[in-house]
């Protein structure tokens, strides 16, 4: 499954525990990370600085959904499920 473009849900939704390029400490749940382009494209993908976590996140039917706002309902609730 590819990514729906414009979605974003995976780079806003969950929380990220290693540093990012401009969030050296993670990310909180629900904040967009800073590298997520206005269009809601990760500026790192494909770049070593990436975390770990974000490139073992594959799209899937159950996250993704068949909207942007279903992918957000369904991590939302893995976060709050795993917080």
């Amino acid at each position: 499954m590819e990514c729906r473009p414009g979605c974003g849900a995976c780079c806003i939704a969950p929380s990220i525990s290693s540093s990012i390029p401009g969030m050296p400490s993670g990310k909180p749940a629900g904040v967009r990370c800073a590298q997520l382009t206005m269009d809601n494209r990760c500026q790192l993908f494909g770049d070593p600085r990436r975390p770990a976590v974000c490139g073992s996140l594959r799209p899937s039917a159950d996250m993704c959904g068949s909207t942007d706002a279903a992918a957000m309902i369904w991590l939302t609730r893995l976060e709050q499920a795993t917080a």
